[in-house]
């Protein structure tokens, strides 16, 4: 995983850097993450892996499959890592790409998973208390997972905050375990 991401960082900073210099960065992150999208699919996974094809026709191929959603600079960019070997990098590519545009605009995304649908007013009260703890603006995506019993688990970036039932329940059972 580490290779990968390593792989995948200095594509993730060029194009970070383009889209930047010419003020697009939101424009990016659907195209890349539709490239991505289409790179997990069983069809061009074995598009990539097929030595009979030069990189010419595989970028010409990926390309078809989303062309009218990306634009030239795309198609280029798309052409570059099939040049160099590393279109089955694009899933990582645009992780770190939105990584680095979320440092960039100084919000951070934040996964909260509840036991049930969260209010409005419950939603906000998270949302403003997740902005003082992490002095940033928040995207803030709520999932919903009855295993969970009650309370909620939040995560942003490396930080994992469990309040769940379960969570409590397991802690328990490991200290008693323990004991």
């Amino acid at each position: 995983m580490a290779e990968i991401a390593t792989l995948a960082r200095p594509y993730a900073n060029a194009v970070f850097d383009l889209a930047r210099s010419i003020d697009r960065l939101a424009q990016w992150s659907p195209m890349l993450a539709l490239l991505a999208r289409a790179v997990e699919t069983d069809e061009v996974r074995a598009l990539i892996a097929e030595p009979s094809l030069t990189p010419l026709a595989k970028a010409h191929q990926l390309v078809d499959v989303v062309r009218d959603d990306i634009d030239d600079r795309c198609r280029r960019f798309v052409q570059v890592l099939a040049d160099n070997q590393r279109l089955d990098l694009l899933p990582e590519i645009s992780t770190q790409y939105e990584a680095l545009k979320a440092e960039a605009e100084q919000t951070l995304d934040v996964e909260i998973t509840t036991a049930v649908q969260l209010t409005e007013r419950q939603f906000d009260s998270y949302a403003q208390a997740l902005r003082r703890r992490f002095e940033q603006d928040v995207n803030v995506n709520v999932e919903v997972d009855p295993a969970l019993v009650g309370g909620a688990v939040i995560r942003a970036g490396d930080t994992v905050i469990d309040g769940s039932v379960r969570g409590r329940l397991t802690r328990l059972v490991e200290s008693l375990q323990r004991s």
